[in-house]
């Protein structure tokens, strides 16, 4: 491509090393075209693609994508984590030989961009200037605009990002080619898609798909799998799949800040966007940071364990929000707020957009509405029962426009993380909160994180679908080691957070109903928490953790049986000693896990025979 570098020129990338990369990937896929993009890129950027059907207008400042009916979630199966060294193998991480799969990757992109323009995207997985930035930037090429369009929205983007870095060549390669999607057999035996985190040599190759959670590589590619093959190489960080807020104490002045992992469907979302209940709210307000994913390190200077958000922005799961399960996220992607809606029901005439549970019922009047593959509603039969939009339909806007953002969420030092809280949806077993103490026991804990999936029609009632740290689909190198390095950073922390295992989801056995109202009430446990670690509060020892006493929560304005009460701040012994053995099954998989998280196991499991 003979203009290739007046192009590079002209858009002031200089780092050498980027250049070369670019380079190299616009020969390999043989695009017509390259463009470099900044931030302030993005209003054109909409513009045109509206301009070419790729987006349409959802109203005022709002747009409406919709992707190929086979290409709209995250593909499990076909993400792969290589390396050079077969130690890096894990039960998770589907590791498989870097000599086997760059040249494979590198096959599929070959010539598949043909006629595209490649998109060039420097950008920061970090607050600027943050400790962890030198594992923070990166570059992904690729060939969808409404790729770039996300990008922008969940990351730093412009050149300024790898242009100053201190060693040039300290970037995240990322290269997303999209392919031909509707001849790449998905879920087939002749599947060609491959989603690829080359991690010891911080290179990211997706090839077959344009769905957010495969095609936004700084997003999970770098901000998890990467991140957390980083932060074990440095010895220096953890990347999670965590939640991360502030709760401000309006009384006393002080800020804490909690952040935690939860598998999907376990209300991470809307408790890392919740607002204090009214009751609360003259004295408390919960602060937003993030939603999915946190680094944690610990400051060298303060000794205090730290936090920070590497994403800019919200990828949400549209389904159930809603005014009352979470009035900041609708408030963050109303008109003007520039948010993209993919796979969503959508009104072209109108601009509306719906999702089941955004309204007790859908639009009664169904004339122009479309469903998320784009059939007119209208033309359904009366017993057509589908969903209006994709279960997996999404919504992406920016940080800044989440009405609970922290005032101090983009600056460089991060934020002191007080508490680390793990959370599944069991229906029995797990009580409202129960607190850790103890380092060992609190990571035994989220190793042993799972929530109720299909385990009935597997036969095994009552086994949970394990989700190591709520990080299953992200570990990328074995789960042994990473206990290890979670057990030795964490644990270098001159202050330890306090760890917690919550649950909104119990249910009356007998009729059904969920015995904790949820929502913007689950503030009040995590205050709990909060005081039994500064020492107001003592709890209820059991073998499990410390439980609150029923006097010990603030419930003003709680509506509860005291029976469901009481049934939430109870352990069934029985169903507990059943989870043991799971639990000893699923650990046992995992290769040179440390001895201090078989001692929690078995310590847990001896208090439990002994508990009256």
């Amino acid at each position: 491509m003979a203009d290739l570098e007046a192009v590079l020129d002209e858009a002031g990338l200089t780092n050498p090393r980027v250049r070369e990369f670019v380079k190299e990937y616009a020969e390999l896929t043989g695009a017509e075209h390259v463009e470099v993009v900044n931030a302030s890129d993005d209003a054109r950027l909409l513009e045109e693609a509206v301009a070419a059907g790729e987006l349409q207008r959802a109203g005022e400042g709002r747009y409406y994508s919709r992707s190929y009916y086979k290409d709209t979630a995250r593909s499990e199966e076909r993400t792969i984590v290589a390396t050079n060294d077969e130690k890096d193998k894990g039960v998770y991480n589907n590791w498989r030989p870097a000599s086997e799969m760059k040249p494979m990757l590198h096959d599929r992109m070959r010539g598949a961009s043909e006629g595209k323009t490649m998109y060039v995207i420097p950008y920061l997985m970090s607050p600027p200037g943050n400790e962890l930035a030198p594992w923070a930037a990166g570059v992904e090429l690729t060939d969808t605009r409404t790729v770039v369009l996300h990008m922008i929205r969940m990351s730093r983007v412009g050149v300024q990002f790898v242009n100053e870095l201190e060693d040039p060549d300290s970037f995240v390669r990322a290269v997303h080619v999209t392919g031909d999607l509707e001849n790449l057999g998905q879920g087939t035996p002749d599947d060609q898609r491959y989603f690829v985190t080359v991690a010891d040599e911080r290179t990211i190759l997706h090839f077959g798909s344009s769905y957010g959670g495969n095609a936004l590589l700084g997003k999970i590619a770098h901000g998890l799998r990467q991140g957390a093959y980083d932060g074990w190489a440095s010895k220096k960080f953890l990347a999670e799949q965590y939640m991360l807020i502030g709760i401000h104490d309006k009384e006393t002045g002080k800020t804490y800040h909690v952040c935690g992992g939860f598998p999907s469907a376990s209300g991470k979302t809307n408790l890392a966007m919740m607002a204090a209940p009214d009751a609360l709210g003259e004295r408390y307000h919960v602060s937003f940071y993030g939603d999915d994913i946190a680094w944690l390190w610990v400051d060298e200077e303060t000794g205090r364990l730290m936090g920070m958000n590497p994403e800019y922005g919200v990828f949400g799961v549209a389904k159930d929000t809603n005014e009352r399960t979470n009035p900041n996220a609708l408030s963050s992607i109303g008109e003007g707020s520039q948010a993209i809606f993919t796979n969503v029901a959508y009104n072209p005439t109108t601009g509306e957009v719906w999702w089941e549970g955004k309204t007790p019922k859908p639009p009664t009047d169904v004339h122009g509405w479309l469903d998320w593959t784009g059939a007119p509603l209208a033309d359904r039969k009366s017993d057509d029962s589908a969903n209006w939009a994709h279960p997996n339909s999404r919504f992406t806007t920016t940080l800044d426009n989440v009405p609970n953002i922290a005032p101090d969420y983009d600056d460089a030092a991060g934020v002191p993380i007080d508490a680390i809280i793990f959370g599944g949806r069991t229906r029995d077993r797990e009580p409202l909160i129960r607190a850790i103490t103890d380092l060992a026991e609190g990571v035994y804990d989220g190793l042993t994180l799972g929530a109720e999936a299909t385990f009935a029609a597997e036969g095994v009632d009552g086994q949970l679908r394990y989700d190591p740290m709520s990080n299953r689909p992200f570990m990328a190198y074995g789960e042994g080691d990473y206990a290890r390095h979670y057990l030795d950073v964490v644990g270098a922390a001159k202050e330890q957070p306090i760890f917690a295992h919550v649950n909104w989801f119990q249910k009356d056995p007998d009729d059904g109903h969920f015995l904790w109202p949820g929502y913007r009430d689950n503030l009040r446990p995590l205050l709990w928490l909060l005081q039994l670690k500064n020492g107001e509060v003592k709890g209820r020892r059991t073998a499990v953790g410390i439980l609150p006493t029923e006097d010990e929560l603030d419930l003003e304005g709680v509506e509860i049986a005291p029976a469901d009460l009481e049934r939430i701040l109870t352990i069934d012994k029985d169903r507990w000693q059943q989870e043991m053995g799971f639990r000893e099954e699923h650990l046992s998989q995992f290769d040179r896990m440390p001895e201090e998280i078989w001692e929690a196991h078995r310590r847990v499991a001896a208090d439990l025979e002994n508990e009256q």
